[in-house]
């Protein structure tokens, strides 16, 4: 059973500009995880840094690697992709290198970073909620 989650998804994505793409999913995915897991700790990088975006270069960047470095330490990733995100696949990529398991929820599942680098695919968050409801098994 899974101790530590790390919530990575789409913060920006394709947005120009300083804007951003709708959080409320992430409290969605949380509440999932926490009635399966209950005593799991979910770690969520939008909890820590929600003004990231207004952030210098300098101080994003040190974010950023900070981040991949405590996806790694996860014992499950789980990534919400409803379109692409840059920094959520480098995200998946790292915890695949680092044997981290990854279950992405996306509608993009021929995409070559979600069919490749992750453990289990759901395409919805309404299958993610029902597998953990159903099974919920790593």
């Amino acid at each position: 059973m899974p101790k530590r989650f790390f919530l990575a998804g789409i913060i920006q994505g394709s947005q120009k500009g300083k804007r951003l793409y709708p959080q409320d999913y992430r409290e969605r995915i949380k509440r999932a995880l926490k009635e399966r897991f209950p005593q799991a700790e979910i770690f969520c990088p939008y909890e820590l840094h929600p003004n990231s975006i207004d952030y210098d270069s300098k101080k994003g960047k040190e974010t950023f690697l900070q981040m991949i470095e405590e996806a790694k330490r996860a014992d499950l990733l789980v990534a919400y992709l409803p379109e692409a995100s840059l920094g959520t696949a480098i995200e998946i990529w790292e915890c695949y290198k680092s044997g981290v398991p990854v279950w992405t929820i996306s509608p993009m599942g021929e995409n070559w970073v979600v069919k490749f680098f992750s453990t289990r695919v759901f395409p919805t968050l309404a299958h993610f909620e029902a597998f953990l409801q159903e099974q919920g098994v790593v």
